[in-house]
């Protein structure tokens, strides 16, 4: 994380939000990125953004897309409407370990409780060892659960972190089907950080609906190509319970003031019935070659 956001959390002296308990990804990712800072658990992504609104924490920790599985959608709702600023990204690792009561042996292993998601990223493990998968609603608070009912049969998949708050062995690590599993997070604080106009690594997230006319969305991206402005995402999803609104949520490299950016942003708003920039900051390392 860039070195002006981590002293401004610093001198707040207020944990980190994030969804899940202690223990989750979420956490893991927190920990990662800002190392030394405390976490605030949340039971849901509002109470992330809510926690920081009314000052209990200085930032959220908010995944928004991970490689396997797509977006996570409660982000897309909550954003747009969320009163923060994007001030930063984080990319974290995923890695799924096999969890059970210390002294358990694999082959005791009835029973495999984790999160839905995490679930199905480790198929092959579940095949492998003819496990009963079991839905919890959280890695961390399935690690919880197995500790707690402290019998050999019953494992979780959830981080090492959880493992060691919990009090569980690590049987396995690195159970997950592919190794590029990676979450990318948004860094969401009440005011921005953002970096200084012309600075190579900033990225931009844009929020924007088109106007319902012919070939709208093709003629308000073309500004991005004219203009040279590199699009790294774009996610649309509908808005209203219709089917003839979409919302679209835009990462892009660049500054909204650099020339190339603030081109394309003017063709962008001529097309567009809503336009608003989500945050602006700085690019996290991990997206380098």
């Amino acid at each position: 994380m860039n070195a002006a956001l981590t002293d401004r959390v610093r001198a707040m002296d207020r944990p980190i939000a994030f969804q899940g308990r202690v223990g989750a990804y979420s956490d893991l990712a927190c920990r990662a990125a800002f190392p030394g800072c405390a976490t605030l658990p949340c039971t849901s992504f509002a109470d992330a953004i809510e926690a920081v609104h009314d000052g209990r924490a200085a930032l959220a920790m908010l995944a928004c897309e991970n490689t396997l599985v797509g977006r996570v959608p409660d982000i897309h709702a909550l954003l747009p409407d969320s009163g923060l600023h994007l001030v930063g990204e984080h990319f974290q690792r995923i890695e799924h370990c096999l969890l059970g009561v210390p002294g358990t042996r694999i082959e005791q292993v009835r029973r495999l409780h984790t999160h839905p998601v995490a679930m199905g990223q480790v198929r092959r493990l579940i095949a492998e060892l003819g496990l009963e998968p079991v839905v919890q609603f959280d890695t961390a608070g399935a690690a919880e659960l197995v500790a707690g009912w402290a019998r050999p049969e019953e494992a979780a998949i959830a981080s090492s972190l959880a493992a060691e708050l919990h009090g569980l062995a690590v049987l396995r690590r690195n159970v997950e089907d592919a190794a590029h599993n990676t979450t990318r997070f948004y860094v969401a604080a009440a005011e921005p950080c953002t970096p200084a106009r012309g600075a190579a690594d900033a990225m931009t997230t844009i929020l924007f609906r088109v106007r319902n006319v012919p070939a709208a969305l093709y003629k308000a991206l073309g500004g991005f190509a004219t203009n040279g402005v590199n699009m790294t995402r774009i996610e649309s999803y509908m808005l209203d319970g219709t089917f003839a609104v979409s919302q679209f949520l835009l990462d892009v490299e660049g500054h909204p003031e650099d020339p190339a950016l603030a081109g394309a942003l003017e063709e962008l708003g001529f097309f567009s019935d809503r336009l608003s920039i989500l945050g602006c900051y700085t690019r996290s390392p991990f997206r380098r070659p």
